[in-house]
């Protein structure tokens, strides 16, 4: 017995049987199905509207370094700052870093202050900046960190999380997930 094919190699698929255009048919159905699935996760996941206030409530913050010194973001008002939400459990947040180091010890260069805002414990930050000590100023954000960044337009609490204010206070710029060297050169120029 001998097996019969529904097309032969070379064949279209206009040229094919009934059962194979079905089967190209599902197979274009299931792609374009899996395309939308990603681009509606793409925009949930992705920065959503910023909350009424919350530039404001961000210079609001009054928060503590690791080491229990005051930190108050309304200090850094009327610059170009760069705040990373981060956590030393986040494996992105960690490979991120020395990028972010990197960057701030260049402020001079790009005229950007760096501020990393712990969504993490004090031990566990201290701990951290101990073996990877960074360049630019660090407080802990802990106790709404993570309600600051869903303001910020970050609703599922994703870390890390970073946006860049202008110096009138507008946010320019977020992002969810590791920045790269490329988004930093990007954000820049678009100053």
């Amino acid at each position: 017995m001998t097996e019969q094919r529904d097309s032969q190699p070379g064949q279209t698929a206009s040229q094919a049987s009934p059962a194979s255009r079905r089967l190209w048919l599902t197979g274009a159905v299931a792609v374009a199905a899996a395309a939308a699935g990603a681009a509606v996760a793409w925009k949930r996941g992705g920065p959503q509207a910023v909350g009424s206030g919350a530039e404001q409530q961000l210079w609001e913050q009054h928060l503590e370094t690791p080491d229990g010194k005051p930190f108050a973001m309304s200090d850094w008002r009327g610059k170009w700052v760069l705040v990373n939400f981060w956590a030393t459990w986040c494996p992105p947040c960690v490979k991120e870093m020395p990028m972010l180091s990197e960057f701030a010890g260049r402020s001079a260069q790009h005229g950007i202050q760096v501020i990393g805002l712990a969504v993490d414990k004090a031990e566990a930050v201290s701990r951290f900046l101990a073996r990877q000590p960074v360049q630019y100023p660090v407080a802990l954000a802990m106790q709404g960190g993570l309600g600051l960044t869903r303001a910020l337009g970050n609703l599922q609490g994703g870390l890390p999380f970073t946006v860049l204010i202008d110096p009138k206070g507008n946010l320019r710029q977020r992002k969810i997930g590791e920045l790269s060297s490329e988004d930093l050169a990007d954000w820049t120029l678009k100053r």
